[in-house]
């Protein structure tokens, strides 16, 4: 199961929506994976380096990749974190 989701967040995926990410996706039991929309290589959502690394800034698109039980569930929690912008990010 697989979607492709905005990240809203000003700071993109790092320091604290990286680590909410990561947090969230460690709670669920499903595979997840994430890489930028336009490419093939994934990286492991259970990883804060590996989230961190891709360098994903706002108003990218992510592909989240996600198997398992809870699959479903987990895609809708981390997408309600990329698609939700931190305190003070209005504009």
């Amino acid at each position: 199961m697989e979607r492709i989701v905005t990240v809203v967040p000003k700071d993109g995926l790092h320091a604290r929506p990286a680590s909410q990410f990561v947090e969230t996706a460690n709670s669920f039991d499903a595979d997840i994976q994430l890489g930028r929309a336009d490419e093939d290589d994934l990286v492991p959502a259970a990883s804060m380096l590996a989230v961190t690394g891709l360098g994903v800034g706002h108003g990218e698109e992510i592909r989240l990749v996600a198997d398992g039980d809870d699959a479903e569930a987990a895609l809708d929690a981390l997408e309600a974190v990329l698609s939700t912008p931190e305190a003070g990010d209005e504009e």
